[in-house]
């Protein structure tokens, strides 16, 4: 069943109760009115023929034949009337007698006074009445015809008036879901064109601020999300491609080289020791890829726990002056860490290692002198390490996009590389919900300094 239809006999349902309710209401009032109304007849009616039998000295006879006249035209009141000792003084009709009253009944009305009771469809009340210094019992009963019309009529009209409602209700619901539900309609049909062709589509989030309006405000929103994921997933495929595309084609080429013509050992060893620099090449990139991949996992996925970031420098200066035993890196600690929470965060140590090594390697690459110098403080419960180098500058125009993964600035020109170490850098700052910031003067002999702030376990 459609969301529509669920809501079109909800909303039918709902109103019916309440309709419902009100019509029961009404009815049950006009009920009670009507029975109050015609007890209230009854007694007047008693009191009224009491006063003329024993007062007026109407005679009984007369009496009698006015009831029976009247009875043929319309529902007379039948009148009965006992003395203390519940002897029958007077009676409109002995030979009909709805009420046959009794002696316990006729005992009840002269204790209680004045009692209202049914017998079957007729009403019946009795009554003391005092004349002469005498009392008697009146009883006078009658079935109302014309009260009992009155609420079978406003039965009637109520049960006609209330299906007729309901049927305007339930058409009307319709109509009102159906132009609620429009706009929705239509950001579905908008929805099913979007494909992983054209992302760039968006729904229309029209100018009010209703919950629509914040549902499709909220889907172009995952869309550009999306769209800009494509575009990365995109570049950076095409990035990979290119990037392992020249060393193999290097790789291939040296190789094809050095079967197709007899070379001298020489020759040979030139061949391998090209070939193996490419091959290095395509290892650290292959590296590189992984590490980006692992930063790039959701961090519910990735194992945290507190971690020295002094051991974690050292551990990464080990790494960088393995591979290269030209590269040289101070490390400072400006104040003094009595408490390991001070110098501990809540990290990955693998990550964290892979991190600032790539910003000690990029210092002392670019740098004339292979010098790196580490620096590391605590300010506002945060740990501040600052990677500074004396090396040949960023530009400006480059420094906005040196966090790009496969982008690399001017400065390609001088030192090999493949654009990922800086981007994954960030990555893995962010992950541990750090910032990383660069400062850099090409100008000046100041090099570049990159500062990282990591919150600290203290």
């Amino acid at each position: 069943m459609q969301i529509r239809t669920k809501l079109t006999i909800l909303f039918t349902l709902i109103t019916a109760t309440i309709v419902l309710a009100f019509a029961f209401v009404i009815y049950y009032a006009a009920k009670e009115s009507r029975e109050k109304e015609f007890y209230a007849l009854l007694k007047k009616e008693a009191y009224t023929k009491a006063n003329v039998f024993l007062k007026g000295k109407v005679d009984e006879s007369t009496l009698q034949e006015i009831y029976r006249n009247n009875r043929k035209i319309l529902n007379e009141v039948e009148v009965a009337i006992y003395d203390a000792d519940l002897q029958l003084v007077y009676h409109d009709a002995v030979d009909i007698d709805v009420v046959k009253e009794t002696v316990d009944m006729l005992r009840s009305i002269r204790s209680s006074g004045d009692v209202g009771f049914y017998q079957g469809d007729w009403q019946v009340v009795g009554l003391t009445y005092h004349y002469d210094d005498k009392k008697y019992i009146v009883t006078a009963a009658a079935y109302d015809q014309y009260g009992y019309k009155k609420i079978s009529n406003l039965l009637k009209t109520i049960i006609l008036v209330f299906v007729i409602s309901m049927l305007a209700l339930y058409f009307a619901g319709r109509l009102f879901v159906r132009k609620a539900f429009d706009p929705l309609k239509q950001m579905m049909q908008q929805a099913s064109y979007i494909s992983a062709t054209n992302l760039h589509l968006r729904l229309n989030s029209r100018n009010n601020k209703d919950e629509l309006a914040k549902l499709a405000s909220t889907f172009n929103q995952v869309l550009a999300r999306l769209e800009n994921s494509f575009d990365a997933q995109k570049n950076f495929v095409s990035n990979i491609s290119h990037e392992l595309r020249t060393p193999l084609s290097a790789i291939i080429a040296e190789l094809e080289l050095s079967k197709n013509k007899e070379r001298s050992v020489a020759e040979y060893q030139s061949v391998i020791g090209n070939t193996l620099q490419d091959a290095r090449k395509l290892a650290k990139l292959s590296n590189s890829l992984l590490d980006f991949a692992k930063a790039s996992y959701d961090p519910a996925e990735i194992a945290f726990r507190p971690t020295r970031v002094d051991e974690i420098l050292l551990d990464a200066r080990k790494q960088v002056q393995q591979s290269n035993e030209a590269y040289r890196i101070a490390i400072n600690f400006e104040e003094d860490f009595d408490d390991d929470a001070l110098i501990s965060v809540n990290g990955n140590e693998y990550l964290l290692q892979v991190a600032f090594a790539n910003l000690m390697e990029n210092g002392c690459k670019f740098s004339e002198d292979k010098f790196v110098s580490v620096s590391i403080s605590f300010q506002y419960g945060k740990l501040v390490l600052t990677f500074t180098d004396h090396g040949i500058g960023i530009l400006p125009a480059d420094q906005a996009d040196i966090f790009t993964p496969f982008y690399r600035g001017t400065n390609k020109n001088f030192i090999d590389g493949n654009g990922i170490g800086l981007s994954l850098t960030q990555k893995i700052i962010l992950l541990h919900k750090g910032v990383i910031q660069v400062w850099s003067t090409p100008e000046s002999a100041a090099g570049s300094t990159f500062t990282v702030h990591l919150p600290s376990l203290k």
